[in-house]
């Protein structure tokens, strides 16, 4: 995984009821990513309403809430990260309806569960960063036809700003490039001649 400039790291959560297994997991990734093991669905669903999470490592087969209850939950709720299943469990047709973002069957090796994460972070940064652009492109010609005491005075302006701030602080911590993307996308003229 390439390593961030500045805004920290990847937010990853660990899910397993076998906590020698998530504690494991969470320690392959723990030098690239900032990482949590939990050890119950119920937690895991606490833990991401408490703060964004990028990439969600998640066992199947658990007492309690399973994993395909939290998936369940997490697809109702928006979650906005991507889900990985890493389970014993061998998949079947009933996986076609399930909203995951890839699925990996135990034992894994700590390169693939590396790899995993890395994958599933660039891909969330770059679909991000389509949402940055949209939003980006908004403020930026508001900013440049309409002053700053009109901007000032319209709520949905300022909502855009925030926005575009978040989604850029969530971009840098996925993709090691992104201050490279957000200059280029700077470096178009917006602004009419």
């Amino acid at each position: 995984m390439e390593q961030n400039t500045g805004a920290g790291r990847p937010n990853v959560l660990v899910v397993d009821d076998e906590r020698e297994v998530a504690d494991a997991y969470a320690l392959r990734v723990k030098g690239v990513c900032d990482v949590e093991a939990v050890y119950d669905g119920e937690t895991a669903l606490e833990r991401v309403t408490e703060r964004p999470i990028d990439v969600l490592l998640l066992d199947r087969h658990m007492p309690g809430l399973s994993g395909d209850e939290v998936l369940a939950s997490l697809a109702d709720r928006g979650f906005d990260g991507q889900i990985v299943m890493v389970t014993a469990i061998d998949p079947g047709f009933d996986v076609l309806d399930m909203p995951f973002d890839d699925y990996l069957c135990k034992p894994l090796e700590r390169e693939d569960v590396r790899a995993a994460v890395d994958h599933q972070c660039t891909v969330l940064g770059y679909e991000l960063l389509g949402e940055y652009f949209s939003a980006e492109s908004t403020r930026s010609v508001l900013e440049a036809e309409l002053s700053a005491d009109e901007r000032s005075d319209h709520p949905a302006y300022a909502d855009v700003e925030r926005h575009s701030q978040r989604l850029k602080q969530r971009i840098r911590r996925l993709l090691g490039n992104a201050d490279e993307l957000f200059d280029s996308f700077e470096d178009i003229g917006r602004e009419g001649r």
